[in-house]
Formats: structure tokens, C-alpha cells, sequence
């Protein structure tokens, strides 16, 4: 049964952002939609949940449906509410006072610590902030379920505790999500809409398979555009020569034919449709310089403790060499970034650098944090690159836009800018350095796919070097060559990633 149904829906703001969708979520649905960056995903959601008007075509609702809307960011009026409140806050007045144990239930689904739940929502983790919002709704039991790229700032015990969660909702249940967690969209979707401007695809597939099956469609479209094309280049010949005969030969019948096949041409052309062509989000690239060293970084029984001291682990003797692409796995908390961190600082040479690091002389460092804190609020894009890279006004201008940020978001705040279009900056500033060495802290935060599969493209394609930091299981698979783990406070080297993935779900 059909819960929403869309109809020639379109919303144009500036640019059509999608039209002409058609479109229908049914009882028991768990649909997927990807777009790239900026592509109308919230948009959508925001019209599904009534919050926006479409620009073109009609929406109908079965009747009595509730929708929960789970958004990416949370209420700044929730901040100072505890966890426990912000939940109970959003049941129907005379429910919070007589069915309050509802609270209790949702949080004890989503494994909230006992001590969190007294907490107010700015004192938790970006993560704990997200599940607080999925609870928020889940406690209303909605019929349909909207969610804005859930996974966002969530490790992977958290991931796969929502994984486990969706796929234990009551049948009935409707699921819409969108996410650029490739892994996630394949452990609880069973449909996939890929959203587009024009010519929108819905697969009944989970994600991966219904990749396949759009890639199919788009090239078999463009070997049928291809061909109507070659069909109505030869009809326009025909037609010419036809022309010239008539013409010579004053005879209406030739001019009659050619005008036919002229009309035939037309037709066909006008009828043609090419095969789907993205526009990008902007491209990334990466560089990489040469260096002569066999050995990029030596670790020697090295400590990594908090700030305060306190020991998280030993990474015992260990080496990157060039052309290793090392995934560093472990628990939130575990000390991945404050490795990451003492390595950048051994690498940049402050100080006399961490006990036990050692980084070759030669190494340039291509660096990047998961909270993009090298990118300042108050800065701008064009200030940014002019600043660090003393490019001229025109040339720094054409890098921005062919990384996607146009001339509008040029002189922007970059505090204003999507989180998206922070990270393609970032990228940028990261091939600008030319580096023979990476470091990665999440750098698939906030990408979309499309940015996600250039990002993997690049690190392989300039064989870079690097140490990287990801919960993109997708990610880790296609570019690690090394891994990494901390287990027991100790550093280790492992096959592969999944034992540690399995350990999460477990966890979970």
C-alpha cells in the first residue's frame, strides 16, 4: 500500500534540483536515495514532510500518516535539555505524563548509557547528538521514518547498532533515508532512488546492485542516443543528395522525398536522449611529489597518551615505506587522531617531536583533520588559497570552481559553507601542498559518493603514501593496503579490516 505518493514532483530553485519524479513509498519500504552534494535530498525530505512546496507536481499522503523527520542538525533550543527530556519532549503532552516509560524503551534500544542520559545534549559527542535526534522521533512510532544522512558523525558501533536497529522496526514500517555510506545503504535498504535533476531511477536493490543496474541503463541509453544520432546523420545526407538531384533534375517528387527525409531527421533528433551525465560536485585531485626515501615514517616503541599523560597504547616497532596506504582501526577513544597528530608533528618537525616517531627528512605532509580546522570560519575560499599559495586572483579563482566552489561561495565565510563543499576546499589545499605523504583523518566526511570513489581514484592513481583514519567501511577497503589496529593498548598489523568490523557490530 502506498503511504506517499509523488507525481511529476519537481522543485527548481535557480536550477531544477529534480523534476518530473515519480514516485511511491509503500508500507514496509527501506529506500535509499543518493544524490550527489547539494542535489535536493533535504529538499525532498523537506516537501515529504511538509515543511516546503514543491515547484511542480502533486504529493498525496494515505490518510492518517504520521511522518518522523529526523534531520541532520540538531536544535540549538534542545541544547541545554538533557537527553532524557529532549526525548520525552517530543511525545504529545498527555503521553510524556502518562506513557513517559516510551522514553525509557527507545533509549534502552539504542544502548544509552545510564550516565548519558542525564546529560545535556551539548555536553555529548556529535554521535550521541544524532542518536538523540533519532530518538526524539522513534519515540513518536511514525508510520514513515525520514532520515538525513543518519550515519554522520557516528563510529562504527554506532553505525551498526543503527543498522541492527532499522532492520528491526515492524515490517510495516517505511524507511526513507539518504546517506553516503556506501556499506550502510547496502545493510538496510532494499530500494534505491538515485535523485536526479531529470530522469530519476528507483531500483527495487540495495545499493550496490542497483549501481550496477543504473550504469547499465545510462550506457545503454547513450549506445541508443549514439545510434538514433548516426540514423539521422545519414538521413541528412540522403536528404542532401536527394536535394541536389531535385534540383538538377527539377523534379518535385526529389523535393517532396527530401523533405520527408529532413522531417524523418528531425524527428528522430528531437525524440534522442543521451545517456545520463552527472554534473559534478567538482572535481578532486591530489598530487605527489617524488622522494628518494624507502622509509617515510619509523615508529620505535613509541607512547601515545592523552594530553594529561594517561598511556592509550605502544605502537611497538612499525614503518610506512612508499606506496604504503595504512589504515589505522580502533574504538572511538582508543588514540587514533592523537597518533595521527604526533606523527603530523613529527613529520612538521615542532620541536624536538614525539619520542619514538621519526619521519624522513624529505617528507612534505599533505594534511587534513576531521574537523577541518586548518579551514578558518572567518576566512574565505579565494582568501584561503591566494593566502597559502600566493596564486594570483584569476588562477585561484578557476581552481575553486573546478573544485566545485563557485564565484558566489569564493568570497563566502567558509563557516557558511556545506559541509561538502568544506571538504572539496580541503582537498583542494591538500593537492596544492604537492605532498609525497598523507595524513587522513576521516577525509570522507561530509563527501558525497561521487567524491568518495575520486578521492579513492586519486590516493591510488598517484600511488600516494599515506595514514589514514576512516569509519567509511567501503572507504577502508578500497584503499588500505596496510591496516593497522589497536587492541589492548597495543598497536598491531592485521590482514585485513573485517575481524575489526565484525568486532563492532559485536560491540553494537
Amino acid at each position: 500500500m502506498a503511504l506517499i505518493s509523488l507525481r511529476n514532483f519537481g522543485v527548481t530553485l535557480g536550477a531544477p534540483l529534480f523534476s518530473n519524479l515519480n514516485f511511491a513509498l509503500n508500507a514496509g519500504d527501506r529506500v535509499g536515495i543518493v544524490a550527489a552534494n547539494g542535489r535536493g535530498k533535504s529538499t525532498l525530505f523537506n516537501c515529504i514532510a511538509g515543511r516546503l512546496e514543491p515547484t511542480t507536481g502533486d504529493m498525496t499522503r494515505s490518510r492518517g500518516l504520521t511522518i518522523g523527520y529526523v534531520e541532520q542538525n540538531m536544535p540549538e533550543r534542545l541544547m541545554t535539555t538533557s537527553f532524557n527530556e529532549a526525548v520525552r519532549q517530543a511525545l504529545p503532552a498527555e503521553q510524556a505524563d502518562s506513557e513517559g516509560w516510551r522514553v525509557d524503551v527507545v533509549l534502552d534500544q539504542l544502548d544509552v548509557p545510564q550516565a548519558f542520559r542525564d546529560r545535556t545534549i551539548a555536553e555529548l559527542s556529535g554521535g550521541w547528538q544524532r542518536l538523540a535526534l533519532l530518538a526524539r522521533v522513534a519515540v513518536t512510532e511514525p508510520d514513515a521514518l525520514l532520515l538525513d544522512e543518519p550515519t554522520n558523525h557516528l563510529d562504527l558501533a554506532k553505525i551498526a547498532l543503527l543498522e541492527d536497529w532499522l532492520n528491526a522496526l515492524p515490517r510495516e514500517t517505511a524507511v526513507l533515508l539518504s546517506s553516503h555510506d556506501r556499506a550502510f545503504l547496502d545493510a538496510v535498504t532494499n530500494r534505491t532512488l538515485f535523485l536526479r535533476a531529470e530522469q530519476s531511477q528507483v531500483f527495487q536493490l540495495p545499493y550496490n546492485r542497483a549501481r550496477e543496474a543504473l550504469d547499465e541503463a545510462d550506457a545503454s541509453e547513450e549506445r541508443r542516443f549514439q545510434k538514433d544520432m548516426k540514423i539521422a546523420q545519414q538521413l541528412r545526407r540522403q536528404a542532401a543528395k536527394l536535394n541536389n538531384l531535385g534540383i538538377n533534375s527539377g523534379s518535385d517528387l526529389l523535393t517532396v522525398k527530401t523533405k520527408q527525409l529532413k522531417q524523418r531527421a528531425e524527428r528522430l533528433e528531437d525524440a534522442a536522449r543521451p545517456g545520463y551525465q552527472e554534473r559534478s560536485s567538482g572535481a578532486i585531485r591530489l598530487a605527489s611529489r617524488e622522494t628518494q626515501a624507502k622509509i617515510l615514517v619509523t615508529l620505535d616503541n613509541a607512547d601515545v597518551t592523552t594530553p594529561d599523560g594517561t598511556l592509550l597504547f605502544r605502537t611497538g616497532k612499525q614503518w610506512i615505506r612508499q606506496g604504503d596506504r595504512v589504515v589505522l582501526l580502533g574504538q572511538n577513544g582508543a588514540g587514533k587522531s592523537r597518533m595521527v597528530e604526533m606523527i603530523r608533528r613529527a613529520i612538521e618537525g615542532q620541536g624536538s617531536g614525539p619520542e619514538g616517531i621519526k619521519a624522513t627528512p624529505s617528507l612534505v605532509l599533505g594534511y587534513s583533520d576531521q574537523a577541518l580546522a586548518g579551514l578558518g570560519d572567518g576566512d574565505t575560499p579565494l582568501g584561503v588559497v591566494t593566502r597559502l599559495f600566493e596564486l594570483g586572483e584569476p588562477r585561484a579563482r578557476s581552481l575553486l570552481a573546478g573544485a566545485g566552489i563557485d564565484v558566489e561561495m569564493q568570497g563566502r565565510a567558509v563557516g557558511r559553507l556545506s559541509g561538502g563543499q568544506k571538504s572539496r576546499l580541503a582537498m583542494l589545499v591538500l593537492r596544492l601542498r604537492n605532498p609525497n605523504f598523507y595524513l587522513l583523518d576521516e577525509p570522507t566526511n561530509h563527501l558525497d559518493i561521487e567524491g568518495q570513489e575520486a578521492l579513492e581514484s586519486e590516493l591510488m592513481a598517484q600511488e600516494a603514501s599515506c595514514l589514514l583514519v576512516s569509519h567509511d567501511r567501503s572507504f577502508v577497503r578500497a584503499v588500505g593496503n596496510r591496516f593497522w589496529r589497536i587492541e589492548r593498548k597495543r598497536l598491531v598489523e592485521v590482514d585485513d579490516p573485517e575481524d575489526f568490523f565484525a568486532a563492532a557490530r559485536q560491540e553494537a
